[in-house]
């Protein structure tokens, strides 16, 4: 029994070793192969940890307690499992939430603050630059109030048609009132 354990502590142990230098690489080899649509918990990271976790307890234990074989395996066996949710809930879970993304949806503009950069004619299209942490997108803008705007002139964004910004003046005064 002990050389199961050995087998997989080494194995696990080679797995890390050989993703920390290919990771990338097998990664895009092994994409999905171990994963199942909805459940991250089968991620190979984790399966790699479980049976890492498996082989070193079992050789611990059956080292150094007096238990019976069975109980070894069980024990290395609930182990494992308390590994690969450790693994799990501290490593790839806040991974898969910590996404970065510069991409945006025209539709989260609206509400924005933004300078125009191109006037705005009463009836006629203009641009406007917002400002993100990541950068800056500049598009095209038409006036909410059918208004003209003039360049550097602070706007918000009302609404959103057909990819057009309807922007109005920002007006810093009326929040001073309030």
């Amino acid at each position: 029994m002990e050389a199961i354990y050995w087998g997989c502590l080494i194995g696990g142990a080679v797995f890390a070793i050989v993703s920390l230098v290919l990771g990338d690489l097998i990664d895009g080899l092994l994409d999905g192969a171990f994963e199942m649509p909805g459940v991250d918990f089968f991620k190979p990271v984790v399966l790699a940890g479980s049976i890492t976790a498996f082989g070193g307890a079992g050789i611990l234990l059956t080292r150094y307690s007096s238990l019976s074989v069975m109980s070894n395996l069980i024990l290395s066996l609930l182990i494992g499992i308390a590994a690969a949710m450790l693994v799990f809930f501290a490593y790839i879970k806040p991974m898969r939430n910590s996404d970065v993304s510069i991409g945006f949806s025209m539709k989260e503009l609206a509400g924005k603050i933004g300078e125009i950069t191109i006037p705005v004619p009463a009836n006629g299209f203009g641009e406007v630059m917002i400002r993100f942490a990541s950068g800056n997108t500049i598009q095209t803008a038409s006036s909410f109030e059918q208004l003209p705007i003039a360049v550097g002139a602070r706007v918000v964004v009302i609404d959103v048609v057909d990819g057009v910004l309807r922007v109005s003046e920002w007006e810093e005064d009326v929040l001073k009132d309030v």
